[in-house]
């Protein structure tokens, strides 16, 4: 891991370029991945600092992400394209080395892929994928059910859970799902299965 910014630095560059309210979920899910990180025995800096900038991105309007991924070479999908918020996790992981002094791809990926998940995620991608749902400031009806599955239950059982209640809300607006949701949810299936 190489960092050439400390966390105070960070923030100092995080909080200036985001809304309030953007930077204070960037420090719930930051405190909150390292409360899943000792829990699950990972790394809790690299879990504090994917949680920190994991929405660096968010400093862009919309409607801006799809060129600032394209300036990156970041490929663009048929579901970004028509969901470009999403483009947010990608550009992200990029900027954490462009204005955070980040070069590590642990963290890296999991800003990438704390949005939709993907295939084979690591526990780091997990839990900064989980604890972007449940940080304190989150409030939705199934997030006290997901706050108590992060207490209690295996680092799969909480992302298998994360993952079907993200599919269900995207299904009930009448979205798209992202393949790389999908794929994250049958890996965990197939492997319980395996196993069972």
């Amino acid at each position: 891991m190489s960092i050439s910014k400390s966390i105070d630095e960070m923030k100092f560059l995080l909080e200036a370029r985001l809304k309030p309210g953007r930077y204070r979920h960037s420090l719930g899910v930051a405190d909150t991945a390292v409360f899943l990180a000792k829990r699950f025995r990972v790394d809790e800096e690299k879990a504090y600092i994917a949680g920190l900038l994991h929405d660096c991105a968010r400093e862009y309007p919309k409607d801006a992400l799809p060129e600032e991924a394209r300036r990156r070479g970041i490929p663009i999908g048929p579901v970004e394209a028509a969901m470009p918020l999403l483009l947010h996790a990608y550009v992200g992981a990029r900027r954490i080395s462009e204005c955070y002094g980040v070069e590590d791809d642990e963290i890296a990926q999991a800003v990438w892929r704390h949005t939709v998940g993907g295939a084979h995620m690591t526990p780091l991608d997990k839990i900064i994928y989980f604890a972007d749902m449940i940080e304190p400031n989150r409030e939705y009806p199934e997030v006290e059910e997901l706050r108590q599955f992060a207490r209690e239950k295996s680092l799969d059982e909480m992302l298998l859970k994360g993952l079907s209640e993200s599919i269900l809300f995207v299904v009930q607006k009448s979205s798209l799902i992202h393949p790389d949701t999908v794929q994250a949810r049958n890996e965990i299936l197939l492997e319980q299965r395996e196993h069972a």
